[in-house]
């Protein structure tokens, strides 16, 4: 399966450059392979034009280079980036976050594109299972959940943010899940309290936990625990924002607020 992961490639720069409140403009991709394929490669690219369509941006060059001998005949590698547009007085820092805004959680579609040297050591590895392999807990095989490709969510957080939505924060949640990426954005005195109860763990981070004897902190370091993106804003906004995030097809919820920096900066409880 070839068609889906240079969506991957896209969602993970333009979901980046959302964080600051920008538009994607334009993606270039390079792939380099140890022998060209053209039929896997037409595939590839594809994903690549699905993904920039999601992110209404513009696919406009790339490079593809061969390199027999010294790479693998059956192997490729995808590298790519993404520059978009935001006013200066406009760009989304966190400066303004404080005690009481509420956190938005954007529901993620999957593991999206983190975490995959854990899951294949645990699920190829150690426990011997294939791409076809069905769980009672997944309604299709475990092959088809872990290629999922990663959500992009730039049509539907740039809807909030024309709409005049004032979004204090954004955070991608990428590697290093919530306890690394969420920090980036929180002034120094602020904290943020994630609530368990309110988020919607899919279960395949639920069958990861328990296969694996992962602890909790280490599951919410590692992968995204069914949440994405995060956008923080004052209690003001927060109907609005979840309106015209479900207006766009997302599924949001208030999984937690920000309060004052005592001891840790992420607090889930």
């Amino acid at each position: 399966k070839h068609d889906s992961i240079g969506i991957d490639a896209v969602a993970m720069c333009v979901n980046d450059i959302l964080t600051s409140g920008a538009k994607p403009l334009f993606f270039l991709d390079y792939i380099t392979c140890g022998r060209l394929n053209e039929h896997i490669l037409v595939d590839v690219v594809k994903g690549i034009a699905d993904g920039c369509k999601m992110a209404e941006c513009s696919l406009v060059g790339g490079e593809t280079a061969e390199h027999p001998d010294l790479t693998d005949p059956d192997y490729y590698d995808i590298a790519g980036f993404s520059v978009g547009i935001v006013d200066r007085e406009k760009v989304i820092s966190g400066s303004d976050i404080k005690k009481g805004d509420k956190i938005i959680g954007l529901a993620s579609s999957g593991i999206h594109s983190n975490g995959f040297s854990l899951v294949r050591k645990l699920f190829f590895g150690i426990k011997g299972y294939n791409i076809n392999t069905q769980l009672s807990e997944l309604n299709e095989a475990l092959g088809s959940v872990l290629l999922t490709p990663t959500r992009i969510y730039c049509k539907s957080v740039l809807q909030c943010i024309d709409k005049g939505v004032h979004i204090k924060g954004i955070v991608h949640i990428t590697g290093g899940g919530f306890y690394d990426n969420i920090p980036r954005i929180l002034p120094k005195n602020a904290a943020a309290r994630i609530e368990k109860k309110a988020l919607d763990i899919p279960p395949i981070f639920n069958i990861i936990q328990h296969e694996g004897k992962i602890d909790e902190r280490e599951m919410f370091t590692t992968f995204n625990m069914g949440i994405g993106m995060m956008l923080i804003l004052d209690y003001n906004n927060q109907d609005r924002a979840l309106n015209i995030l479900k207006d766009n097809g997302e599924s949001p919820n208030i999984i937690g607020e920000i309060v004052d920096f005592i001891d840790e900066k992420i607090m889930i409880v």
